[in-house]
């Protein structure tokens, strides 16, 4: 443990503020979501989870700051093998909440290692990826923090969690990047998986050929991502509404608690996956423009801490969060307006959920420790 007060001079304000005013921002949509104003709803009981949740991760930031990032490094196998362990758990006595094996219970609390797993991965990359960072210029160097992703990226596949998985990839793809990993390799590797994959699911859908990673619904979202009309009021019912909402919207919005697709039910998973639809029916077009830049200007700080962080293991984990965050915000939102297929990410710091909460302050916590200690202390 190291501390000293001279490190707060370090600190980098925006970071913490602008995490803050989204969680505010997330605590008034849901509110209007769950129809708080109403006498008969259960909202309350919502938004105090989720103000909860949020003072937690407050306090979890500030028990960050008393640990040196660096020391992480040297503890990497061992969060590495707790990370597969707990995942592994899981499958075995993990609650089932939508089809999906991702969840363990507390008594009331209700907690998913699979968001967990996206910041210990993170500390665990970035340590492997500085170690054999002049290994990654030849592809026999990629295989070890290849094989460091996959298994973690296998144990959530078999939680029904494709959108978590595919985190795990954005945050990969982010470190090597930053890491200074061959180009071409990377453009080599990821293009001609994504292709792979492509042509697999293809060969499914005109061959009949079995398909072993993804489950039908998942399939299905594929699908219905191209085109929503093919079953507007079962699959494709969750994209359409979601448009409606967000183009109902406008300019200045119908106001708070005054959402008609919200409030009348038509819009799913309105506290959670479609947040963003009722801050865009609500707030109009300026109110999704605030929440987009907010979330923006917080990737461009955090990417301000990796360019000036103290080491290079600093600028991986700093990356590693940056890649998380930026891949929930363009997934969720980019789901919302059907440019994306829907996965379940929810919006960092605004979506309704204790576990996204808690990780994501987790993840700002481990910045704001980077920041901090950027610099040596001069006594």
């Amino acid at each position: 443990m190291s501390w000293n007060k001279k490190l707060i001079k370090n600190l980098n304000w925006y970071i913490p503020l602008t995490a803050f005013l989204l969680i505010i921002i997330g605590i008034i949509a849901i509110s209007s979501a769950l129809e708080l104003n109403k006498t008969d709803s259960m909202g309350l009981i919502y938004v105090q989870r989720q103000v909860t949740a949020a003072i937690m991760g407050c306090i979890l930031v500030i028990i960050i700051q008393f640990f040196d990032y660096r020391v992480y490094r040297y503890y990497a196998d061992i969060i590495y093998l707790s990370t597969i362990g707990i995942l592994g758990i899981i499958l075995v006595v993990g609650h089932t909440v939508a089809g999906g094996k991702r969840w363990l219970n507390f008594g009331p609390i209700n907690f998913q290692p699979s968001e967990l797993a996206k910041i210990m991965l993170i500390l665990v990359l970035a340590a492997v990826i500085d170690e054999k960072k002049d290994d990654l210029k030849h592809i026999f160097g990629f295989v070890k923090p290849f094989i460091y992703v996959l298994v973690p990226f296998v144990l959530i596949i078999l939680q029904n969690d494709l959108g978590t998985s595919l985190v795990l990839l954005a945050i990969f793809i982010g470190i090597l990047f930053v890491s200074g990993a061959n180009l071409k390799i990377m453009l080599g590797v990821f293009g001609g998986g994504f292709l792979s994959v492509v042509a697999y699911i293809l060969s499914h859908i005109y061959l009949n050929v079995p398909l072993f990673f993804l489950k039908e619904y998942q399939l299905n979202r594929l699908i219905i991502f191209i085109n929503p009309d093919l079953d507007p009021y079962g699959r494709g019912y969750n994209i359409i509404q979601s448009k409606i909402a967000l183009g109902s919207g406008k300019l200045l919005g119908k106001g708070l608690f005054a959402g008609t697709q919200s409030q009348l039910e038509f819009l799913p998973e309105k506290h959670t996956d479609f947040i963003f639809s009722v801050i865009g029916e609500e707030f109009g077009f300026l109110g999704v423009i605030i929440v987009i830049l907010l979330c923006f200007f917080l990737l461009w700080q955090i990417l301000e801490v990796a360019s000036k962080a103290r080491d290079d293991y600093g600028r991986l984990i700093a990356t590693g969060v940056a890649a998380m965050f930026f891949f929930h915000i363009i997934e969720n939102i980019g789901m919302t307006m059907g440019l994306m297929p829907i996965t379940g990410l929810p919006l960092p710091f605004i979506s309704y959920g204790g576990s996204s909460v808690l990780t994501s302050m987790i993840a700002i916590g481990l910045v704001i420790n980077v920041n901090l200690r950027r610099k040596k202390i001069i006594f």
